[in-house]
């Protein structure tokens, strides 16, 4: 059983200065329920160090955790965002991570500009039934 619930101590530094947060502190602070954070952890996608049996996150797993948040926000699926994480781990200078983010977000961006099309459709053609119900009603009056 996890001893991070509120009583565990207030965000602390370490002797590197970083900062460590409790689940409940990181989930009050990014708005989310511990639930939420402890499923981003079961996904391998932050990996909180123990102190005990309490769960410690560093400021790299807050960080983490704003971008899984974000592109969450954005549309983006775990495994997008899994393997967008991982390239920042691996490349050193960011530009293959760059890359794939940039086609990630026009594939993106593409994805909604058609979802925006289908509902402008749609819009267009109930409206166009709203009208004809109208002018069967004004009719019959």
């Amino acid at each position: 059983m996890d001893t991070d619930v509120e009583t565990a101590p207030a965000a602390q530094a370490t002797e590197t200065g970083t900062n460590l947060y409790s689940v409940s502190q990181l989930a009050r602070q990014l708005g989310v329920t511990a639930r939420t954070i402890r499923f981003y952890e079961d996904k391998n996608l932050i990996n909180p160090q123990r102190a005990g049996t309490t769960r410690v996150y560093t400021h790299r797993d807050r960080a983490r955790l704003m971008l899984i948040l974000r592109g969450k926000r954005l549309g983006f699926s775990l495994r997008e965002i899994k393997e967008f994480l991982d390239l920042y781990d691996a490349d050193p200078q960011h530009r293959l991570q760059t890359r794939q983010l940039q086609a990630g977000v026009r594939k993106r961006v593409a994805k909604l500009q058609e979802q925006r099309a289908a509902l402008d459709e749609s819009l267009a053609e109930l409206n166009e039934i709203d009208r004809q119900c109208e002018a069967v009603l004004m009719g019959t009056k």
